[in-house]
């Protein structure tokens, strides 16, 4: 019994050791690229500046350009989320349920656009929809972003779906159910959680979207990602204004994830995950 509470303790001790490292360490460093005082600088041996100033703040601050950038990333985020959700059904449904020839090479056609790097993703159908007319408007950004988004959500909801017992599903149609009114009544009011934690995702993958959102909506229609990134441009990288860039991308995913994590128990999670 000693034994395996220390082996728990250590366990846990690696875990809390890995989290600090590889979260709130660099949050902390961050933290005082974004507030420091340039006009004092923050040199070695160093290892908090001396001083600290908002001046970093106020030249991301002062484009009037930001808000309304901000204010259309979550409006392209919900969108997205949504209507990833509503076309990530149907197939995931399939996949989970009916057997097929050529199941695995579907499995992998759908997570296509996962394993293709981003900017591929992102020219090839940057060139698609300049010639649909799509290029420069929200629509585009929307579409663009689904394809990028659209089949993790669908992996997460055939996850969560292979878990529903497929005996409810036959005492539905037993008891007199189409096909129809037996998946809308009984497998999706039990895949929320995958609809939930799949969400998630999706939300904080689109927000945070540059590559295809860039190639699609630039220069006319710009995300809150795009505005940003564009103050990392040019030759020297400014190391406030970088990490003030870090912090508006980096707070509201914070923000989500905390509301998430007290909306949503543990084990809701893990069965949108498809570890139920």
């Amino acid at each position: 019994m000693r034994h395996s509470q220390r082996t728990q303790l250590w366990v846990s001790l690696g875990l809390y050791g890995y989290l600090f490292l590889t979260l709130f360490l660099p949050l902390g460093v961050i933290a005082l690229w974004a507030f420091y005082d340039p006009a004092v600088g923050w040199f070695p041996p160093d290892i908090i500046p001396r001083s600290f100033s908002l001046s970093a703040w106020g030249d991301v601050l002062s484009d009037r350009h930001i808000l309304p950038s901000a204010l259309l990333s979550f409006f392209v985020s919900t969108v997205v989320t949504l209507l990833t959700a509503t076309l990530a059904f149907p197939t995931a449904w399939a996949l989970a349920q009916f057997p097929f020839r050529l199941k695995r090479a579907v499995e992998v056609f759908v997570l296509a656009p996962m394993i293709v790097p981003g900017i591929v993703v992102a020219v090839s159908l940057g060139e698609i929809f300049f010639g649909m007319g799509l290029a420069g408007t929200v629509q585009g950004i929307i579409l663009v972003q689904t394809v990028g988004t659209l089949p993790l959500m669908i992996r997460i909801l055939t996850a969560t779906l292979e878990g529903i017992p497929n005996e409810l599903i036959l005492a539905a149609r037993t008891l007199g159910a189409a096909p129809r009114v037996a998946v809308m009544r009984i497998a999706l009011p039990l895949a929320w959680p995958g609809f939930l934690a799949g969400g998630l995702l999706n939300f904080i993958a689109s927000f945070e979207e540059f590559e295809k959102s860039f190639m699609v909506g630039a220069p006319k229609v710009q995300t809150l990602a795009v505005r940003l990134w564009s103050y990392l441009g040019g030759e020297i990288l400014v190391m406030p204004t970088a990490a003030a860039v870090t912090f508006l991308l980096l707070v509201p995913m914070l923000i989500i994830f905390f509301i998430a994590e007290r909306l949503m128990k543990e084990d809701v999670m893990a069965a949108g995950l498809g570890k139920l």
